[in-house]
Parts: C-alpha cells; structure tokens; sequence
C-alpha cells in the first residue's frame, strides 16, 4: 500500500503541471481564433501565444539542462522539483483563465488579488526550487525570494507597459495602476518569502 501511495504522489505533480500547461495553451489558442471577442480584444493574445508557454516550459527545461551535468547517481537520486514547476506555472492559468472568463473587465478586485495571489505562488514555486540549495541561515533564503518577486513585478510591469498601455487606452491610469501592481507583487514576494523561510527553518530542526 505504501509504495502504491508513493508511486501516485510521484505522478501528483507532473500531472498538475502538465494539466497546467494544457489549459493555458487551450486557451491561448481559443483566444487567437477568436480575437473579436470583447474579452480577449487589443490584449496581444498573438503574443502571449508564443510567450507564455515558452516562459512556463523555461524553468523545467533549464533544470533539466543543468541536470545533464550532474553524476548518474545524482540524477537518480534527486526527482525533479514538479510541485515547484506547478507553481511557477499557475499563474499564467489565472491571468489567461481571468480574461477567458472576462474576469478582469467584470470584477473589479480581480486584477489586483491576481497581482498578489500570482506573485505569491510564482515566487513560492521559486522557493520550492531554492530550498534544494545551501543558502544560510533561512531568512536569507526568504530575503532572496522576496528579492526575487520584486524584481519580477517590474519586469512584468515593464512589458505590461510596452506591450499593452503605450500603444491602449489605459495610458492615463497607467501611473497609479502600475504602483498598485507593484506594491501587491512585492508584498506576494515577501509573504512567500516567508513561508519558505520557515520550511527551512523547520527542515534545519528536524
């Protein structure tokens, strides 16, 4: 019975992943078949086509590189870090799910509980991965990720910015939503940040 339970938690993780990336490109694709719908209208979806699998499958496909260079025994003995690569995948559903559903233009808390929620679950799927290395003690494992999620809130803002605003009809808002975007980013870092700070904390006293 144990290693039935063992071999259906291996096969947890790279199911959710896998379901993950599925349903984003599924609607993805729906999205730029179908770009008169008023939900996916002047959104860039051609785009977000081509870059959020390719962002999503980017993190996977690194540590599998970076595995090759490890010894046999290391490869065999370390699984692959799926749960944190569902994560890291997670938030791309929402946002794509948000505009499928017609979240973002329907509910007007949407957009910014996506900015704390994803930023929370992105930056705890890099916790995930961090929590395989040797940084010490444990708060600065969680500084890092905290670091980590503040820095990605203004590279998403940045493309959000080139990609969507300069060119939409959303310029005259952009100052004050762009702020807000980025205060609930950070503090969706910092809250992961501390929830990995205490799995390791808890590792290091067992």
């Amino acid at each position: 019975m144990a290693g039935a339970a063992d071999a259906r938690s291996a096969w947890a993780a790279p199911t959710v992943a896998a379901a993950f990336f599925a349903a984003t490109v599924a609607q993805l694709l729906l999205a730029t078949l179908a770009p008169d719908l008023p939900q996916f209208r002047g959104k860039a979806f051609g785009t977000r086509l081509v870059a959020y699998p390719l962002l999503m499958a980017l993190v996977p496909a690194l540590w599998l590189l970076l595995r090759r260079r490890h010894t046999e025994r290391a490869r065999t003995e370390r699984p692959l870090p799926w749960a944190g690569f569902a994560l890291l995948m997670a938030p791309f559903l929402i946002d794509v799910t948000g505009n499928t559903l017609d979240l973002y233009d329907t509910l007007l808390w949407w957009d910014d509980a996506n900015h704390l929620v994803n930023w929370f679950l992105m930056c705890g799927g890099v916790g995930v991965l961090l929590l395989r290395s040797r940084i010490a003690p444990p708060w600065s494992l969680g500084l890092a990720v905290a670091g980590l999620g503040a820095l990605l809130a203004i590279g998403w803002e940045l493309a959000e910015w080139f990609f969507f605003i300069r060119l939409g009809t959303e310029l005259g808002t952009a100052y004050e939503d762009t702020l807000g975007d980025l205060a609930l980013g950070t503090v969706g870092g910092v809250l992961a940040g501390l929830v990995v700070a205490w799995l390791r904390s808890q590792r290091v006293r067992g």
